[in-house]
């Protein structure tokens, strides 16, 4: 008995162990692109102001790597979409993820790493705003408190703000709404019907459809600034190179910790990498992060703290009802055959009395 239980435990403890593994590895690999995006765009760093190009780069590469894993070296098998769902499911997600990519990116060129971190703790005010106008989730006056308190504490952070750009904020805000909209998208248009991609796939699929979409705005407004230049940029392929690695690991990571883990787990591990990346963007980056901003950002972390903390019940409820309801229908099938067998019983003994 003691071994088992110390089998039991060894178990629990490689899987506590891989999930803190899983996360830790998303943290990193998220921070270091969105460190290495702002190096890369600000103008006072690489100076390399082209989100727009710098999106497609990512996407091209992706697109290119992903292919070649699943057609040439055919590691990863391939789930077939027929042209329906990729035209009524892939091309909009695929639509509102490049954008929503294309406007982020935009934002490092005005904003610093700190304050884009504060203003993505609205993620789930617009998650949950637009899971209720597309029927997705119901209304709940006691979550839409808490979602107005994460507000109250963004809009003081960003009073707190002593490089305020407007226009960069009104890009980070969009780009909320945007990769907000894709979310409840994906649990609308793909997972409803069952259809569940691995990393690479999503990659294969998504990729290629992003690299088109962000090219139609890079026509009209980089390419007639490359045009002026000659083209005479100076591109670092090592710089781009890793860049790129870094932004495919992350497609990676993001993937592998939400089929490993879950989606709230990874909002959890959110809340850290925003703690961390602020912390880090005062201490090495040298970005300003005043009083204000602090008190604003921890009200705003108490909210989204306080939401996870509700989806966690609600998920543990969930999966309490589904154990009562199995062992209701064990119960219920264990007395079926207990009933048949008492009638095959009985049947039998009138037979012997009738002959």
């Amino acid at each position: 008995m003691m071994a088992k239980n110390a089998t039991l435990s060894g178990g629990v403890l490689k899987k506590v162990i891989l999930l803190y593994t899983y996360l830790a590895i998303w943290i990193v690999l998220s921070g270091t692109v969105i460190v290495y995006n702002k190096y890369i765009l600000d103008k006072k760093l690489y100076n390399w102001p082209f989100p727009i190009s710098l999106t497609m780069i990512h996407m091209g590469f992706c697109s290119s790597l992903a292919f070649f894993l699943v057609r040439i070296l055919k590691l990863v098998e391939l789930f077939t979409l027929s042209r329906r769902v990729y035209f009524t499911c892939v091309l909009p997600i695929g639509a509102l993820y490049s954008l929503s990519l294309w406007l982020s990116n935009s934002a490092y060129i005005y904003l610093s790493v700190s304050f884009i971190q504060m203003l993505k703790a609205l993620m789930p005010v617009a998650v949950y705003t637009i899971g209720i106008l597309l029927k997705k989730d119901s209304f709940k006056k006691s979550t839409m408190c808490n979602m107005l308190a994460i507000s109250i504490g963004v809009a003081i952070a960003a009073y707190g703000e002593s490089k305020f750009d407007s226009f960069g904020v009104s890009l980070q805000l969009l780009s909320v709404l945007v990769e907000a909209t894709r979310l409840v998208l994906i649990q609308i248009l793909l997972n409803s019907k069952g259809i569940k991609l691995n990393p690479i796939a999503t990659l294969y699929y998504v990729a290629p459809s992003c690299f088109v979409f962000l090219s139609i705005p890079w026509v009209f407004v980089e390419l007639p600034v490359f045009k002026e230049r000659g083209f005479g940029f100076d591109f670092d392929f090592m710089v781009f190179g890793t860049n790129c690695l870094c932004a495919f690991a992350l497609n990676l990571a993001v993937f592998l910790v939400v089929g490993k883990t879950s989606a709230l787990t990874m909002n959890i591990g959110g809340v850290v990498k925003d703690w961390l990346l602020i912390a880090f963007s005062w201490s090495v980056i040298k970005d300003s992060v005043t009083p204000l901003n602090l008190v604003g950002y921890g009200l705003a972390f108490l909210g989204v703290a306080y939401y996870n903390h509700q989806k966690l019940q609600t998920l543990k409820a969930k999966e309490a009802e589904k154990k009562c309801q199995l062992q209701q229908d064990d119960e219920e099938e264990g007395g079926g055959l207990l009933l048949t067998e008492r009638e095959q019983n009985g049947t039998g003994e009138k037979g012997d009395s009738q002959y």
